[in-house]
């Protein structure tokens, strides 16, 4: 398996995998985990988006370009891996277990 692609899961679809990017996998799985807190009642995506846009590398993110699917992407794999909760409250919020 090449260095360059990270398997990732999805907690809807348990038993899925898919492989991404590494390094924006990484850049933003890094920037998540530093913004969200460890309790609820957590962050809204909306709220996780705008505070992860200024921690990402502009040279992987320009302008925060593709910022929402990445965003998605590895936040649906830490849930699956049990790192991020999801609480059941509108709109969803998220936090670190």
């Amino acid at each position: 398996m090449s260095d360059d692609k990270v398997t990732v899961e999805n907690v809807n679809t348990p038993g899925k995998t898919g492989r991404v990017n590494a390094a924006k996998y990484h850049a933003m799985r890094d920037a998540m985990l530093a913004v969200l807190p460890e309790t609820a009642p957590g962050l809204t995506a909306a709220e996780i988006k705008d505070r992860v846009k200024p921690r990402l590398p502009d040279d992987l993110f320009p302008g925060g370009k593709t910022s929402g699917w990445w965003l998605k992407c590895v936040q649906l794999d830490l849930e699956a891996k049990g790192i991020v909760a999801r609480h059941e409250t509108k709109p969803l919020r998220f936090s670190r277990v």
